[in-house]
């Protein structure tokens, strides 16, 4: 019975204390935004669509990354160095190399961000934006906020390839 027990702590301590990946990602899909049905809703909300142009934005709820969190020098999900004072952002799916126009109402705010990262994975959080991004935008001193997006430019979601 003893050595059942301390092999059960041995798999906890293992499972517990691997590191989850970062990243994980899944091409965007290339199917054309569906009509909504009359089915039920699911119960978790589905991201905001985005199409090029300012007559069509998103509202996002927003957080920053970068500052004392050891992203800063890292290698981002698109292969390049993470700088937190460049004008970059994390989304789950948008292309690498997109532009977003990102404006925080409660400042007035705007900046142009490039994705060139995942995430975030926080529940409840659709775009995380570099620490420089959120000092721009005034969103440091809140931490989370809703952000009106618009897609400026298409990126075409390739990545930094180092050797």
């Amino acid at each position: 019975m003893k050595i059942l027990s301390i092999i059960i702590v041995f798999v906890i301590l293992v499972v517990t204390c691997t590191p989850a990946p970062r990243y994980h990602y899944s091409p965007p899909s290339t199917q054309q935004p569906q009509k909504p049905s009359s089915q039920k809703p699911d119960k978790q909300k589905p991201p905001p669509m985005l199409i090029q142009g300012a007559q069509h934005t998103a509202m996002f709820i927003a957080s920053f990354y970068g500052l004392n969190d050891g992203f800063d020098g890292k290698k981002a999900a698109n292969g390049e160095i993470f700088n937190k004072d460049a004008l970059t952002a994390a989304h789950k799916s948008l292309p690498f190399g997109t532009i977003l126009k990102v404006t925080y109402p409660k400042t007035g705010k705007s900046v142009n961000v490039r994705i060139n990262d995942r995430g975030p994975y926080i529940a409840g959080r659709d775009i995380d934006l570099s620490y420089g991004a959120a000092v721009q935008l005034g969103l440091v001193k809140h931490g989370v906020g809703k952000v009106k997006v618009t897609v400026v430019q298409w990126g075409t979601g390739e990545t930094k390839h180092h050797e």
